[in-house]
């Protein structure tokens, strides 16, 4: 329960200053400012690591951090110099305010931070936890909703997340997951979707991702929303990019500036709303930087940019934590706070997740303070279901950890499955988490194998 009350407090947003960094001690502004330079001196392994840290950390976090890599890592390293620098923004790193920062634990895990043996994976973990690819309706085309789809043009991004929910498709492939590769070309690919969608008139809103789409040349993703903008049924298209945080270098560019001024145009016109959604965890991520590339797609006539973040234990995961990045988010940057996802069960993720008691507690403890246009709904998306806010839950064995949901609609891999709206789904509490009659039932079930009642 938050202590209440929470004092606003209205924080100016600080760049931190790079050159504190050795490895970028001699990096000019003008360097910084460029999305070429950023990409060019990402962090992928180790040795670049202690490139840009050297002595101020320990040789017992880069072994930590290789040890992480070589064993349960489901995404490599990959690491802007704007998103290294938000970590321990305020001081000389250390060792231990390293392995405290919220932004470290989830873009730059180390072994030590995941649980020990089966307990770093829930039983019901799965590499496509949210089904996805089942729902394909063509490659990497996702038709979960009614009216709503998936577009994954691509599998890469400007930065990986540890906690990646696309962990089986998306980033290079690491020792613990030998990652899933589209089969058809890029353009094939979205000439496919495209299809699909001027065949599919009850589709009315696609959001545009991977991957992230900063990756793509902008001229290519630029024909792609052309192409959805030709489509009378489209009538929202939301463009995914964690990038406007990690690499607001990108979205500042002149041609990348002019040329969403040239789509946001052209949506008008039609009456479509074309905007932009990012992904911020923590209140230190938004800087000037990421005010600035907001703001320039604003003034580009996006509609809106809107946040989508993820509930992680160690990083946002108090009243107090949610709201310090909300208000950072609307005040410092015109971003508006939209969602924050519980974290999905992939595998070796139960040191980031929540319980669904604990997001229910969150959302009733930031209430009052935003907006209501700009308070945050906290919503699980449960595997075959989708997103249903946190008190949307059915029952809940809270001993045992296990919500079951229900669903108003079928998804196209339903159409013939007649019990499909009166079934119930079940989620997943981590389980280090449940009191100890919960642990003990679940020990029981691993040691027999079995499949939880529900399950």
């Amino acid at each position: 329960m938050l202590e209440q009350p929470y004092e606003y407090t209205a924080r100016e947003l600080i760049e931190p200053d790079w050159r504190r960094l050795p490895g970028f001690a001699e990096v000019t502004d003008e360097d910084w400012r460029s999305a070429q330079w950023q990409r060019a001196h990402c962090v992928k392994n180790v040795r670049q690591l202690r490139g840009v840290y050297g002595d101020l950390l320990d040789e017992s976090f880069y072994a930590d951090v290789e040890a992480d890599q070589a064993g349960r890592a489901t995404m490599s390293l990959l690491l802007p110099p704007q998103m290294l620098n938000t970590m321990v923004p305020a001081a000389l790193p250390s060792t231990a305010a390293m392995l405290a920062d919220p932004v470290r634990r989830y873009m730059l895990p180390v072994a030590s931070d995941r649980l020990p043996g089966d307990e770093a994976s829930h039983p019901h973990a799965a590499r496509d936890s949210l089904h996805e690819h089942e729902m394909w309706a063509v490659e990497g085309l996702t038709h979960r909703y009614p009216t709503k789809v998936l577009a994954e043009l691509l599998s890469t991004c400007p930065q990986y997340c540890g906690h990646c929910t696309r962990m089986d498709l998306v980033g290079n492939s690491t020792p613990a997951v030998d990652k899933l590769r589209f089969d058809l070309k890029p353009v094939d690919r979205q000439a496919e979707m495209l299809a699909y969608l001027r065949r599919t008139p009850g589709v009315r809103d696609v959001v545009v991702s991977g991957g992230d789409v900063a990756n793509l040349p902008f001229k290519n993703l630029a024909a792609f929303v052309e192409g959805l903008l030709e489509i009378d049924s489209i009538r929202d298209v939301r463009l995914a990019s964690k990038a406007l945080m990690g690499l607001p270098q990108h979205w500042l560019q002149p041609e990348v500036v002019d040329g969403m001024g040239r789509l946001a145009a052209t949506a008008r016109a039609r009456g479509v709303s074309l905007a932009v959604h990012t992904h911020v965890n923590a209140a230190q991520s938004v800087t000037p930087l990421v005010a600035e590339a907001t703001r320039a797609l604003l003034a580009a006539g996006v509609r809106d940019v809107r946040n989508q973040g993820v509930l992680l234990a160690g990083v946002n995961a108090t009243a107090g934590q949610l709201l310090d990045l909300c208000f950072a988010l609307l005040d410092g940057a015109s971003i508006t706070p939209y969602y924050f996802y519980m974290c999905d069960m992939i595998p070796s993720a139960e040191h980031w997740r929540v319980s669904l008691g604990t997001a229910q507690t969150l959302q009733h403890d930031v209430m009052g303070y935003l907006p209501g246009f700009a308070t945050p709904r906290i919503v699980c998306d449960v595997p075959y279901v989708g997103k249903r806010w946190v008190h949307q839950v059915a029952e809940y064995d809270r001993e045992r950890g296990i919500s079951y949901w229900t669903k108003n609609y079928r998804t196209g891999i339903e159409r013939t499955d007649a019990d499909a709206l009166d079934r119930r789904y079940a989620y997943y509490d981590p389980i280090a988490g449940l009191p100890a009659e919960g642990r003990a039932w679940w020990a029981a079930q691993r040691d027999r194998q079995l499949t939880p009642v529900g399950g």
